[in-house]
């Protein structure tokens, strides 16, 4: 039964898998930005948060407003296409980092469930069902001869 179990998950595609890896933390992200601007604007809010909550060293708050809320609508928007996406999980991954250990180091739980998908999108790339893939800047050797199961190309 064990076996039969094993082989019925292995028969999961990677493609959705990865886009899933993908698509939930970017969410997360998207939703935070959302809430630092209004229209194209910077809140007030976020201006206050940044300079007297989240205590950032070495990057002016101010700065550090504007690097987060544009981070956190574009690195979102290129993960979910799968452009860039190493680079988009990398940058979100550094700012996770960054948010567990200045602004609330107590939420490592949640700051590991947003962390363990980026990871795992550096580890295996952006799969198949990605701008990527289909311009050819990821999937390895096997995609010119047509294999599924390597890094970054799924099944």
């Amino acid at each position: 039964m064990f076996t039969r179990l094993v082989t019925a998950f292995s028969a999961i595609p990677d493609a959705p898998v990865a886009l899933m890896l993908r698509v939930f933390p970017a969410l997360v992200f998207w939703q935070s930005g959302r809430t630092k601007v209004e229209g194209f604007a910077i809140k007030e809010s976020t201006w206050f948060l940044f300079e007297h909550e989240y205590a950032l060293p070495l990057i002016p708050p101010e700065i550090a407003a504007v690097m987060a809320s544009v981070a956190e609508h574009l690195l979102p928007v290129l993960l979910i296409l799968g452009l860039c996406t190493r680079l988009s999980a990398l940058g979100l991954l550094a700012m996770t980092a960054v948010i567990q250990v200045f602004v609330y180091p107590g939420a490592w739980v949640t700051h590991g469930l947003w962390a363990a998908p980026l990871l795992a999108v550096l580890a295996r790339g952006p799969g198949r069902w990605s701008l990527d893939f289909l311009a050819g800047l990821e999937g390895g050797p096997d995609r010119a001869a047509g294999h599924g199961a390597s890094h970054g190309t799924g099944r």
